[in-house]
């Protein structure tokens, strides 16, 4: 059986307005929820750890995105890796420090192995703030903080979703740009004020 919806097409208001789609649409005391990108509703993306640092780079830009999962082939959770990570000083360091060139790296080089990566439980961010999210990014010193819970098909955890301070900065109607994550949370913190 089908159902048929009964629309009725109309001209376009006098006067309308392009909606501003993903600014201001939290604050401070949002629930932090509305903060999280969730892995439910937006592909996560991911990386093996034996790709190199340009496919990575690359993928971050495609995607639109600063950091990448890296995962296994059976999708286990082997670590993170950012875009400061790839672009910053950090790479030739150890280039150099073991005798090669940058090109010789791989993600497994340089990411955060999945035993230090700090994360946030579920059930926690479900009775927290937005502001409660970004005092834990300012006090980790860091630009993302994962989110996990429980898969309900397999009982094992799983990375639910993540909370980025760029993509805070943007419902907030910020422009946050670059890596400076003093400068960025100072941003962040005086749109909050207004």
């Amino acid at each position: 059986m089908t159902l048929s919806a009964k629309v009725q097409t109309h001209k376009l208001s006098a006067h309308s307005t392009l909606c501003a789609a993903g600014y201001n649409l939290i604050g401070a005391d949002s629930p932090a929820i509305e903060a999280m990108t969730d892995f439910t509703r937006i592909s996560v993306v991911s990386i093996a750890a034996t790709a190199s640092l340009d496919a990575a780079n690359a993928r971050m830009i495609s995607r639109g995105v600063r950091l990448l999962l890296v995962a296994a082939p059976d999708h286990t959770v082997e670590g993170l890796i950012s875009a400061r990570d790839v672009l910053g000083e950090r790479p030739m360091q150890i280039a150099l420090a073991r005798g090669g060139k940058r090109e010789d790296l791989t993600v497994r080089d340089l990411m955060v192995p999945a035993a230090q990566i700090d994360t946030l439980y579920l059930n926690e961010v479900l009775n927290a703030r937005v502001s409660d999210i970004l005092t834990a990014l300012k006090k980790q010193g860091r630009q993302h903080i994962m989110v996990e819970d429980i898969d309900p098909g397999t009982g094992l955890p799983r990375v639910r979703g993540i909370f980025s301070a760029t993509q805070i900065g943007r419902l907030l109607g910020v422009p946050v740009l670059g890596f400076d994550l003093p400068q960025t949370f100072a941003e962040i913190e005086a749109a909050l004020a207004h």
